[in-house]
């Protein structure tokens, strides 16, 4: 683990991470995209990296595991667009794809310690079974 994931924790680590490979990616869009699609995914993926930066800081996680975990779903449509419009190659995409997988991993997983440690119960992690 690097010292940033050590201060901060490994899902805002791998988020950060990510947001700063896809903040170059962005660059390469076509200029009709670029703020469009491209300027949704990076406000996008900013309020993930928020929603964990408030995790990290507060008692009660829940609320913000569950909003930081929505935006890692929009991101994966607006990934799957963004290749399906042909402004993503196969590699970059399938590389947003893990890492987007990985981040989600890591927020299940906290979620669920967070829930196990304040006796929410269990579930999926968040108190409650949700139903999709």
């Amino acid at each position: 683990m690097t010292d940033n994931a050590r201060r901060t924790g490994p899902a805002v680590e791998a988020h950060f991470q990510l947001l700063n490979w896809l903040m170059q990616t962005v660059e390469r869009f076509p200029k009709s995209q670029k703020f469009l699609l491209g300027d949704r995914i990076q406000s996008t993926a900013l309020d993930v990296l928020e929603a964990l930066i408030e995790a990290t800081y507060t008692r009660d996680r829940r609320a913000h595991l569950i909003r930081a975990n929505l935006g890692l779903e929009k991101l994966r449509f607006f990934f799957r667009l963004a290749f399906e419009q042909k402004h993503l190659d196969v590699r970059r995409y399938e590389h947003a794809a893990r890492t987007i997988d990985e981040v989600g991993r890591l927020i299940g997983g906290w979620a669920k310690a967070h829930a196990a440690q304040s006796g929410a119960g269990a579930g999926n992690g968040y108190g409650q079974v949700q139903a999709r």
